[in-house]
């Protein structure tokens, strides 16, 4: 349910002011926000307002997010052709720029004392996670590069399988889950502090994880399998089951595709017509025809957006699972596009889920536990692990 002023009850209108009031009382962490790559290409001063994406800064505050992690994404198909080195660093550059023009907004944070740190001192604290292991590039020198630079999870394989793991996303799965390099990494990203990131693997490669790791992992950016039969790219009851006895959490994707069957139909549908168009027409992706074709798509083909509701269920469906402990928030805004459900359309829009978490009965402590608090026991946990060698 939209929550806006003048177009619902008095009731709901409480129910949002007690939400916003817990969203800036709270660490309220989001560990998926795509913000590098989208200004990589068409760059913006999130420092101020950038309203065509759904990160800046007075969002972020309006909506009470202290701890965003950056996504430094590289696309899959730089495996085989090279470059995710250079990009991911570039990336990182760009972190490093928001930061340094506006050193009184934002903080790099590489540590859960740096999160508390950056709240204490009203800061928005961001945190770097790595959206592909790619970069890697088969030397554990590169990964101890990236732990050095401040990333502090990795999500081993994006949509194309790698030579760290298989992908939820690709029929070829030539490691049969995690590759004999990828167990070495994760080994080496517990020594290191670097929490792994279970988001995109294929089934096996998840279990493969859970079989190698020592300390509590994290699914970034996915949501509950059980609302898309079928749909890898979410975590199945068993899994999340499995994730819970290793301590681990489980952040709820919010993109529409990710919540209900029907808009994860009409994404396959537009995929599947948009490449037929483009092969049978021979016009490159990325293309001024393939934008006039996405446009009439839409234009004839309504996107069915997930609601408020519909997001909630996932975190109830969890909860119902393995309690409050290990759940939180993996919106990957400025990652899946105009996809987002209605009432969860950018960094101002946590407090909405907050008050829907408060008209279904859940208590400030437990919600307190999904804004930040359980992302922030199993960071605890993966550095204390660390430390103990």
């Amino acid at each position: 349910m939209l929550l806006l002023a003048g177009l619902v009850s008095a009731d709901d209108q409480d129910l949002l002011e007690q939400a916003r009031a817990i969203t800036h009382k709270y660490l309220l962490a989001d560990t998926h926000i795509d913000v590098p790559y989208r200004i990589h290409g068409a760059w913006v001063d999130v420092t101020g307002p950038a309203p065509d994406g759904q990160f800046d800064y007075p969002r972020a505050v309006q909506g009470g997010l202290n701890l965003p992690f950056i996504s430094i994404y590289t696309p899959a198909e730089l495996e085989a052709t090279g470059g995710g080195f250079q990009l991911a660093n570039e990336l990182i550059d760009t972190v490093e720029a928001i930061i340094g023009r506006a050193p009184d907004r934002f903080m790099m944070v590489s540590s859960t004392a740096d999160a508390q740190r950056a709240m204490e001192q009203g800061k928005i604290g961001l945190a770097l996670g790595m959206e592909n292991g790619s970069p890697i590039e088969g030397k554990l020198e590169n990964l101890r590069h990236f732990a050095a630079r401040g990333i502090r999870y990795i999500t081993l394989a994006h949509s194309l399988s790698n030579h760290l793991s298989d992908s939820s996303f690709d029929t070829a799965r030539p490691n049969g889950g995690l590759s004999e390099f990828g167990r070495e990494v994760v080994r080496e990203m517990n020594r290191l502090g670097v929490m792994v990131d279970v988001s995109h693997l294929s089934d096996e490669a998840f279990y493969d994880v859970l079989e190698v790791t020592q300390a509590p992992v994290i699914a970034s950016h996915s949501s509950a399998r059980h609302f898309i039969p079928g749909f890898e790219r979410n975590m199945n009851d068993d899994m999340i089951r499995a994730l819970a006895a290793n301590g681990g959490v489980i952040q709820i994707n919010f993109g529409s595709s990710f919540i209900t069957p029907e808009a994860n139909e009409y994404l396959v549908r537009i995929r599947a017509e948009r490449q037929a168009y483009l092969d049978a027409n021979g016009f490159a992706a990325g293309g001024p025809e393939e934008e006039a074709w996405v446009a009439e798509f839409r234009a004839e083909n309504e996107v069915p957006f997930a609601s408020l509701s519909q997001v909630t269920d996932h975190f109830d469906h969890i909860i119902e699972l393995v309690g409050a402990d290990h759940v939180g928030i993996g919106s990957d805004f400025d990652g899946v596009g105009d996809s987002l459900p209605i009432g969860l359309k950018d960094v101002s829009d946590y407090p909405s889920l907050v008050a829907e978490f408060l008209r279904r009965g859940y208590s400030e402590e437990d919600i307190a536990k999904i804004l930040g608090g359980n992302l922030l026991r199993a960071w605890k946990a993966v550095e204390a692990q660390a430390a103990a060698g």
